[in-house]
C-alpha cells in the first residue's frame, strides 16, 4: 500500500515529456530513421549519444527547441560517422507534438484535478506543447515552456519564472518528474521540500534513494498517496 503524502500543495507542478508524455517514442523514432544505416551495438551507441547530446544542448544559452534537436542529431552523426541530413533531423521535432501520454496518466491526472491546480513546466516550444497537453486528458491551470522562460531545465531560471508567475514559493508546491537530472536535482537545490519521482523504468533516470523524495510508479499511485 502506498504511503500518504501529508502535505497540501498550492499547485502540483509537472515535467511533461517523459513524465506524462511517453518520450520513449524518441528512441523508437531514432531506430526508424537510422535503422537502415546502423544495426546492433552501433545503433544503440547512436541512441545513447543522441540522448547525451540533447541534454548537453539544453545546458547552454536558450535557443529554439527545433535547433536543440537538430543540433543534437548533427553532433551525434559527426561522432558516429553517419551522414547528417537536416531533413532527417527535423523529423524528431515534427514528431514530438504527435506523441501521447503514458497509459497511466489520463486517469491519474483526472483524479488529481478534482482537488488540485495542475501546472506544467516543459522543455519545449510554444507551438508544440498544447498538442501534447490536449492528449493528457485533464485540465491544467497553467502551462509554461522553455520558449516562454527562455531557459531549459535543469537550469533554475525556468523554475523561477514558473513560481513567480504562480505567485508562490517552491516550498508551496509538489513537483513531479521522471527525471532527476532535469528536474528533481534542481528543485531540491531551490529548497523544495516535496518532490515526487515517477520511476518509469528503462525510459529515463534510475531511482536515487539518497534524495529525499517520494517515489511512485504511476500518476494514479500519486493520486492515491494524496488521498484521491
Amino acid at each position: 500500500m502506498a504511503k500518504s503524502i501529508n502535505f497540501e500543495p498550492k499547485y502540483i507542478t509537472f515535467d511533461c515529456y517523459g513524465t506524462l508524455t511517453d518520450f520513449s517514442n524518441m528512441t523508437k523514432l531514432t531506430r526508424e530513421v537510422y535503422g537502415d544505416r546502423l544495426q546492433g551495438a552501433e545503433l544503440e551507441r547512436f541512441i545513447h549519444l543522441f540522448s547525451g547530446y540533447r541534454y548537453d544542448e539544453v545546458l547552454g544559452p536558450y535557443k529554439p527547441y527545433r535547433d536543440v534537436l537538430v543540433d543534437a542529431v548533427r553532433r551525434t552523426c559527426k561522432r558516429t560517422g553517419v551522414q547528417f541530413s537536416e531533413t532527417d533531423a527535423e523529423k524528431f521535432y515534427l514528431a514530438v507534438p504527435t506523441w501521447g501520454p503514458h497509459p497511466d496518466v489520463p486517469e491519474g491526472l483526472r483524479r488529481l484535478a478534482t482537488k488540485y491546480k495542475l501546472v506544467i513546466l516543459s522543455n519545449t516550444s510554444n507551438e508544440h506543447i498544447m498538442h501534447n497537453v490536449e492528449k493528457l486528458g485533464a485540465p491544467f491551470h497553467a502551462v509554461f515552456t522553455a520558449e516562454q522562460t527562455q531557459s531549459y531545465k535543469p537550469r533554475i531560471q525556468g523554475f523561477e519564472y514558473m513560481f513567480e508567475k504562480l505567485g508562490c514559493e517552491p516550498e508551496d508546491c509538489l513537483h513531479v518528474s521522471a527525471s532527476f537530472k532535469h528536474d528533481i536535482l534542481t528543485v531540491d537545490a531551490m529548497g523544495m521540500k516535496h518532490k515526487v519521482f515517477v520511476n518509469r523504468k528503462g525510459t529515463l533516470d534510475p531511482s536515487r534513494p539518497d534524495y529525499d523524495c517520494y517515489e511512485v510508479k504511476s500518476i494514479g499511485e500519486l493520486a492515491t498517496m494524496l488521498g484521491l
